[in-house]
């Protein structure tokens, strides 16, 4: 019955712990650690099922145990693959494997989707900052400077990073203003923060109806942005910062009564010059170190029987 302790398990975590996570007031004080709670939780999820695909299968299909427990005693075999569990067993690995086929459809399209769009945006950006005819021979180096009326400044991933900035920003932006939306947008290529968007993405996408895996998605999108706040005030204070996302979107409507398009934009400048307490070093590490245990418990959960067969 591992395999339905699993599954019971998994629904628990992905059904639980959004109402948890997404009610705390904690992840905007602490938005790093809250990332690693998710991906702790998500893990902790997806390897229940991959686990219960595994055991389940080896209980139906004897070319799956024989290599899910090859060189193991037969009394940990016997333990695990009871033949009165064969024809549930053998659906709820076919099931589970269509669902991690459909994982790795959904992660490639989105891989996919993703280098699809950074093509267009760099030929979007040749040719709107062509090179001139002696840097032909030359790569692109990891500044652009784009003429543009709208002030922007956004971080362009992939093999050879980039990071491109507009005319008017460089006008509206001055000094350490500038240089703390630099550091902002190089604190999401530090974390990778694309590929954890990609992640997110892909997962809720594939299972839109999953509350864990769409809140990843929502929640990924909103702290990301927190922590790369949080890395550029580290350097060059919150109230740099909050002007500097002033300046770069007081053109856009995002601060008047209906700020919906952008609506991050006016919480993150409110908490950069409210800025919470963090939570005691104590308690983020008491909660880095449970996290990273959730998904152990999966392991745990499957490797009891066996462990008790050989004792």
């Amino acid at each position: 019955m591992v395999p339905l302790a699993l599954m019971a398990l998994a629904l628990l975590a992905a059904g639980l712990a959004p109402r948890v996570l997404t009610r705390s007031s904690w992840p905007d004080r602490e938005p790093v650690l809250a990332l690693w709670v998710w991906q702790c939780v998500v893990g902790a999820v997806l390897l229940c099922c991959l686990l219960a695909m595994a055991l389940s299968g080896a209980a139906a299909f004897a070319v799956v145990r024989s290599h899910v427990f090859a060189g193991a005693p037969h009394g940990v075999v016997e333990a695990y693959t009871s033949g009165a569990y064969a024809p549930w067993a053998g659906a709820l690995s076919l099931l589970l494997a269509c669902g991690g086929a459909w994982t790795g459809a959904m992660l490639l399209r989105e891989i996919r989707d993703a280098r699809a769009r950074r093509r267009r945006r760099r030929t979007d950006l040749r040719e709107r900052a062509p090179r001139l005819p002696g840097e032909e021979a030359q790569s692109g180096g990891p500044l652009v400077v784009l003429e543009g009326e709208k002030p922007d400044a956004w971080w362009l991933p992939g093999t050879a990073p980039q990071l491109v900035i507009t005319t008017a920003a460089l006008r509206r932006l001055k000094g350490r203003q500038l240089d703390a939306v630099l550091e902002h947008e190089q604190g999401h290529a530090r974390a990778r923060h694309d590929w954890l968007l990609h992640c997110s993405s892909a997962l809720a996408t594939g299972f839109s109806r999953v509350p864990v895996f769409a809140g990843f998605r929502d929640q990924v999108h909103r702290l990301v942005e927190l922590a790369a706040d949080d890395a550029a005030s580290r350097r060059y204070g919150r109230l740099t910062i909050a002007l500097a996302l002033v300046g770069l979107n007081e053109d856009r409507g995002v601060f008047g009564p209906c700020p919906a398009p952008l609506a991050l934009v006016p919480q993150r400048v409110h908490r950069l010059l409210a800025p919470p307490s963090r939570l005691p070093v104590g308690r983020r590490l008491r909660m880095t170190a449970v996290a990273s245990l959730v998904p152990v418990v999966p392991l745990l959960v499957a490797f009891a029987p066996g462990l008790s067969a050989l004792h």
